[in-house]
């Protein structure tokens, strides 16, 4: 944990004896517990909101809900609040608005019985204003009789749905999942998921009913389509097209054995609407089909399940899903035309083993495949492995989710970070063939926005690398070897299929400086020396690059201008790419003080960096720009490479009179001393006078945070935040000089800088400010407009959210180093208990009366000492 100038450090030591009575009695290796944790996670209510942070969705709150359920790096579907399935993205791609016509629908046989769709009242927002619903929206199941009221809790990676109706007397629990195992990248990755229902007799007979699960095949769009026998249940498919062999899909629904199911896999065929009028009238019958399959276009299927409750009984239908999608046309390639400007030596390549990962089938295609692809050989293989694994994957996910959300921290830190880890279930995130993983920054709707797994947006995700640190360590292997030249240069995006790049645009500073912080991250979360050595001089020649591109004068600070996640290069020196430098010169003398090498030319730059920081770049109250277009090697602003492209005459006469467009100049920048806080979370010093740090973003909090928006100004992309919405701006000009075109997204809300901000806020002991900010973009995604499941930016589920994990550690310090053997407390709430996640295992701490305590539920943790940290 990183120390703090001008302030006591007292540290605490716990022996092993202590440590062991407290956890599995055994020293060293700390064990899973057998027991599971059965506390609940906090729920808060704040004046003013109906809902409470962590606690359940109803009513208006239901509006926008959609829970992301699938596989890491697989496709994914949403459970909506109300119980309805949508954004259906299996196909390698995010298809957003795709909700295909699959539904649970319950009988209760009689004199009159009673039919009704298994989801609550369909939002009104669906009804006009949508694709399709300008033509009555065609194709739904909208106009089928729903339960009266639902209401929807989360508890990632499960949501439960509440249905009741009047006229039922079965209640009706929804629980949809699938699984999500820290350190279980596979298992936690699959083309699946489940939703359960349970029905409840709250009457004083015994209740004769008809559950039945319904499909059109919603698969078949352009190709033939079938649907195909299997036990207890159905395959919707799409046969390959001659042309586009990417087309093949196949998706399976199905029960467990012991439900004795019927399944009818061909409804009636006709035109118009007659293949849903006719499953209806079965359903509302209570009657079944058992039609047998037939060889092609098949409208959709069914499965049904007849039912016997006593009063006060329960049952339970769990309905299984699996997904095939074995290729794709995606292919993203910036090679260079032979090769050569990439580092191809020998000390380029990292193995697997060297990696601490597992060796995956090699991949040597040139379209992405999905790595469930090299494991299972049919969506045949995928039923039947969820079949046979469920009870002990679900058994382990709710291992973690008890542990995560035992914690007693604030409900809407908790809500903000389990929110965001559905971004891992999103199509943000692939794995392909050979288990690598690459990401995009966020989706498009029907496309993944801006590819690559970019680095200078990853940079904020603080979530895989705690809990997947396998994927993270080979984000890292991608970055420095096939995205890194001979000379130094890193590429920000990498291709795909993974592949050495081009070398033609600029290198990110952000981006570049963060990877090497990062590296020492991945060290000591993971504890492997041997990569370490392996990666160590090509991080090495990464930062001689940065120095000599950015820096060449060897002042400590960037100069030259530099590309940075704004998409613009900032000119002149400014804080928040320098607190990067300071913090990946840091990493490296740290790396090299442990390997033995003389960073002695590192150190001295650090020094001369950080004085530069405090003494020039900073104005009594925040960090700032010093713009400087002039006496630098680069050229003039208006011939320079950009996005921003070539000036106009109007912009070039900004720039005579203002310097170059899009920077940030006297502002208050949220993000200014953002390298200080990477550093932070990477286990590193703080790079810079804490004092200033905090003063920096106490302004942040007191000039950028508003509680509405309805006087401010936003040309940009204002849907983020507006009106009457609160939230945190990326730039504010308190003390003057706001430039005509300041940097091109500075009027925005960003929640991933909302997060960073707050976890760095709490982690200088500012709590409540922090919070403050947390809660006006809670508010925000609180169901009523927005989906509380999929925080945008640029695009949907966009990874800088995730620096929302970062405030784990920001209230409480908590860090473990697989390195040292031991975990770090710097609690800013008191007493607590909090999850923590290793490379090895994962559990709770908890701290109480200045002493702390280790419960190790899944894998192990060694631990040697807890050190506590004033």
């Amino acid at each position: 944990m990183s120390s703090t100038k001008g302030r006591r450090s007292f540290i605490k030591k716990v022996g092993l004896g202590s440590l062991a009575a407290v956890t599995s009695g055994v020293a060293g290796a700390v064990s899973a517990d057998s027991s599971l944790a059965t506390g609940l996670a906090p729920e808060s209510y704040t004046p003013g909101l109906e809902r409470a942070y962590n606690g359940v969705y109803t009513g208006e709150y239901l509006n926008r809900v959609a829970f992301p359920i699938g596989g890491l790096g697989a496709g994914m579907f949403c459970l909506e609040g109300t119980g309805a399935i949508s954004h259906m993205s299996i196909n390698n791609r995010p298809e957003v608005f795709f909700e295909p016509n699959v539904f649970a629908a319950l009988c209760v046989k009689g004199p009159q019985p009673v039919a009704r769709v298994l989801e609550g009242p369909v939002p009104e927002w669906k009804i006009f204003g949508q694709r399709g619903t300008g033509n009555g929206a065609s194709g739904t199941s909208y106009g089928l009789p729903r339960f009266g009221s639902a209401s929807f809790q989360a508890r990632f990676p499960f949501a439960t749905i509440q249905l009741e109706d009047p006229e039922m007397p079965l209640k009706a629990t929804l629980t949809g999942w699938s699984p999500f195992i820290p350190g279980d990248e596979d298992n936690s990755g699959l083309p699946a998921g489940a939703l359960e229902y349970t029905f409840t007799n709250r009457s004083s007979k015994t209740v004769e009913a008809v559950f039945s699960y319904n499909a059109r095949n919603f698969v078949a769009r352009g190709e033939r389509g079938r649907i195909q026998k299997m036990d207890n249940g159905f395959i919707l498919s799409q046969e390959p097209g001659k042309e586009k062999p990417f087309t093949k899909t196949d998706f399976a629904v199905y029960t467990t054995t012991d439900q004795q199911a019927v399944v009818d896999y061909c409804w009636f065929r006709g035109g118009w609407f007659d293949p849903l009028t006719m499953i209806w009238n079965t359903i509302e019958s209570g009657s079944v089909n058992a039609n047998p399959p037939v060889e092609w276009d098949a409208p959709g299927a069914s499965l049904f399940v007849p039912l016997t409750i006593a009063p006060g009984a329960q049952k339970t239908v769990r309905v299984m899903m699996a997904w095939y999608v074995p290729e794709s046309d995606l292919r993203i390639q910036e090679k260079g035309p032979d090769g050569k400007e990439h580092c191809n030596s020998a000390e380029c390549c990292i193995s697997p083993a060297e990696s601490g990962l597992e060796s995956y089938v090699k991949f040597t295609g040139d379209k992405y495949k999905p790595w469930y692809a090299s494991r299972f050989n049919n969506v045949q293989a995928v039923a039947a492995y969820w079949m046979q694994q469920y009870a002990v994957l679900k058994r382990n996910s709710i291992v973690f989710r008890d542990a995560f959300y035992n914690s007693t921290l604030p409900a809407e830190v908790i809500e903000a970070v389990a929110a965001n880890l559905t971004i891992l279930k999103s199509p943000t995130v692939l794995r392909q063939y050979d288990g690598r993983m690459w990401a995009w920054e966020g989706c498009g709707d029907d496309n993944g926005c801006c590819h690559g797994t970019c680095t200078h947006v990853w940079n904020y995700a603080q979530a895989v690398c705690h809990l997947f640190p396998k994927l993270e360590i080979g984000l890292r292997n991608t970055e420095f070897c096939e995205d890194q030249s001979a000379a130094g240069h890193q590429t920000f995006r990498a291709n795909m299929p993974i592949s050495p790049v081009k070398h033609d645009f600029h290198a990110a500073a952000d981006g570049q400086l963060g990877g090497i912080m990062k590296v020492h991250r991945e060290w000591r979360i993971h504890g492997n020396t041997a990569w370490l050595k392996k990666i160590y001089p090509l991080v090495k020649r990464s930062l001689d690059y940065c120095i000599e591109t950015w820096d060449p004068l060897h002042k400590g600070v960037l100069e030259e201008p530099h590309h940075n996640t704004y998409d613009i290069e900032f000119w002149g020196a400014d804080a928040m790419c320098t607190t990067f430098y300071l913090g990946a010169l840091q990493s490296i003398i740290a790396m090299g003080h442990f390997l033995k090498d003389d960073v002695a030319s590192y150190k001295s730059l650090l020094e001369k960096g950080k004085a530069f920081l405090e003494d020039q770049l900073y104005n009594g109250e925040f960090f700032f720009q010093k713009i400087q277009w002039e006496g630098l090697k680069a050229k003039s602003p208006a011939e320079a490479q950009s996005f921003g492209g070539a000036y106009s005459k109007e912009a070039v006469e900004i720039l005579k009179k203002e310097g170059p467009k899009y920077q940030y100049g006297r502002g208050c920048l949220s993000d200014g001393v953002l390298g200080s806080w990477i550093a932070a979370v990477c286990g590193l010093e703080d790079p810079v006078d804490p004092q200033k740090i905090s003063s920096h973003l106490l302004s942040v909090h007191r000039y950028n945070l508003k509680k509405n928006l309805k006087g401010h100004v936003n040309p940009q992309r204002p849907a983020y935040a507006l009106g009457s919405e609160g939230g945190l701006l990326l730039c504010t000009w308190p003390k003057g000089g706001k430039l005509s075109l300041p940097f091109v997204y500075s009027n925005e809300v960003w929640t991933g800088i909302e997060y960073q901000v707050a976890a760095h806020l709490m982690m200088m002991g500012k709590v409540k400010e922090g919070l403050d900010i947390v809660r006006a973009c809670r508010n925000r995604y609180n169901g009523k407009v927005r989906n509380p499941f999929n925080e945008y930016e640029c695009g949907h589920w966009y990874a800088r959210a995730m620096s929302s994990y970062g405030m784990l550690q920001g209230l409480t310090g908590l860090r473990y180093d697989a390195v040292d053997k031991t975990i770090y407390i710097r609690s800013r709430v008191g007493d607590f208990t909090s999850f923590l996640s290793t490379a090895t295992g994962f559990g709770t701490v908890t701290y109480r009366n200045k002493k702390a305590s280790l419960k190790v539920v899944h894998g192990t943790i060694d631990v040697s000492e807890i050190r506590i940290l004033a």
